[in-house]
């Protein structure tokens, strides 16, 4: 068994408000869940309107597949006009962790 995370650290583009915040952050984490069957979450910066943080988590019983997935999720990020990506960490743990 295999799980992998990532977790983005993005900066809003034009967003004066909290409310504005959720407009751009909800259809990013849906469209990971929907395309990819991944959990994923705000999970920073909830009080800071132009700053956003977004973790997600995959289990797979093959690591290469799941490195497939986190690729893609990671691509999907990245080319999200109305976001800049400022980084990404990501983490694999396996059964010999």
């Amino acid at each position: 068994m295999y799980v992998g995370t990532l977790s983005f650290d993005l900066l809003l583009g034009d967003v004066h408000s909290l409310k504005e915040k959720r407009s751009v952050v909800r259809p990013i984490v849906a469209e990971l869940q929907r395309k990819y069957a991944v959990s994923a979450a705000e999970v920073g910066g909830q009080n800071l309107h132009r700053r956003a943080e977004i973790g997600l988590a995959m289990v797979s019983g093959d690591a290469g597949h799941l490195t497939d997935v986190l690729d893609r999720c990671e691509r999907l990020v990245a080319a999200r006009p109305e976001v800049e990506l400022l980084s990404v960490r990501r983490r694999l743990h396996g059964d010999d962790d």
